[in-house]
């Protein structure tokens, strides 16, 4: 499996401190490898519109869909509490 950000995404992960950004590529290699990797704790968000949510640490999430071999994040932001 591969994945892209969106221009969102790509900015999102612009605006995260380097340490967060290192932590986000790391991320995006186990999803990439394997969607149940449990440091992911990866799960349907939305069902309806097919979105995903994935974190990063525990105060940061990425939300991204699935669309064949490929995952799209769509967004990077801080977790709500």
């Amino acid at each position: 499996m591969k994945f892209r950000l969106t221009r969102r995404a790509a900015r999102d992960y612009d605006a995260l401190p380097p340490a967060l950004q290192l932590r986000a590529d790391k991320q995006f290699s186990f999803l990439a490898a394997n969607l149940r990797h449990p440091s992911l704790d990866a799960k349907k968000y939305d069902e309806s519109r097919g979105i995903w949510q994935g974190r990063v640490t525990r105060d940061y999430r990425f939300y991204f869909t699935i669309d064949g071999d490929t995952y799209t994040i769509l967004t990077l932001t801080k977790h709500p509490k």
